[in-house]
């Protein structure tokens, strides 16, 4: 049984995407009718929700912070419109309102059936992974970050999956994962991991990912730097961003980013198709002309850097993951 994953990085529906969903009528309006069509083509769509879902809360829970996202309760309709089957939320925005908020964010979801892994009420909770039954095909989602550890979960306290990768890769993430690889036909772990704006992984993400993928990883797909990484089989170092309202580096142009469509079946990973993405204020469409080929040169090169070949077809770049 072969089932298409789309993969999506780091979606922040707060702040200005958040003014705008107070009016919010389609889905067209954020995201434009060309990446909801590949959209289409997935058995299941998941991103990282770097945001809490809430009217509650108070910024100053995270005194110091320079940034703090918090979306309405109506983001959650935008999602299940474009069809978002699982989201994670371990990552260092979901207790930006605090924990009422974070709580808020799962009720949320949970009212239009989109699973959420990573954050919860709990430490057991924030650890669990959703395990998703698409097309006869049993995939477990880990969702888990390294930043920052003051949002960590604790056995009676609300928080995040916590790992401090930097130091190594804890005993309970090998576990769920190696735990998850028995139970299920496929294990995707989603970190959010490393600083924002790196054009590629640090030496301690490489060395996470070996170990995650010696513990039974299937497929691994990152976020956290805004900007797209290369792809070295099976993971995907960073997805860069889907929708948000960020400013934009000249040089980095975080306003470009990649859709990543991947199929899998019960031996693993088979292909990759990256959609060009231009991440408008608060709407995405697809990339084209100039922009779409600086992207894909990136691209390319970012894939080179990690011994993986990356072509183009049919308007997509495209990676063979049986093969790298």
């Amino acid at each position: 049984m072969v089932v298409t994953l789309a993969l999506a990085g780091d979606t922040m529906l707060g702040r200005g995407v958040g003014d705008l969903l107070a009016d919010y009528n389609a889905p067209d309006a954020f995201v434009s009718d060309g990446v909801r069509e590949y959209l289409s083509e997935a058995d299941a769509i998941l991103l990282n929700l770097e945001c809490c879902v809430s009217s509650r809360g108070d910024s100053m829970f995270a005194p110091g912070k320079v940034f703090h996202f918090r979306a309405p309760p109506q983001a959650v309709d935008l999602l299940a419109e474009l069809g978002v089957s699982c989201v994670t939320l371990a990552n260092n925005h979901a207790l930006d309102y605090g924990y009422d908020a974070l709580l808020d964010t799962r009720a949320h979801l949970e009212r239009v059936e989109i699973r959420a892994a990573g954050a919860g009420a709990t430490l057991d909770q924030a650890r669990e992974p959703v395990i998703l039954a698409t097309r006869g095909l049993r995939i477990a989602v880990i969702s888990v970050t390294d930043h920052p550890d003051d949002y960590a979960a604790a056995p009676d306290r609300p928080g995040v999956a916590y790992a401090d990768l930097r130091s190594g890769v804890p005993g309970w993430l090998t576990d769920t994962v190696t735990r998850m690889r028995t139970e299920t036909d496929a294990v995707l772990v989603m970190p959010h991991w490393g600083p924002n704006m790196t054009t590629g992984p640090l030496p301690y993400i490489l060395g996470a990912a070996r170990i995650l993928t010696d513990a039974g990883a299937t497929l691994i797909a990152g976020h956290s730097a805004h900007v797209p990484h290369g792809v070295a089989p099976p993971v995907l170092y960073d997805m860069g961003d889907f929708i948000d309202d960020y400013a934009v580096d000249p040089d980095l142009r975080n306003d470009l980013s990649l859709l990543f469509l991947v199929t899998v079946d019960e031996l693993g990973p088979v292909r990759l198709r990256a959609v060009p993405l231009k991440l408008d204020y608060c709407r995405t469409v697809l990339a084209e002309g100039a922009e779409r080929s600086w992207l894909a040169r990136r691209f390319i090169s970012a894939c080179e850097a990690l011994g993986t070949a990356a072509v183009w077809e049919d308007d997509l770049l495209i990676v063979d993951l049986r093969r790298g």
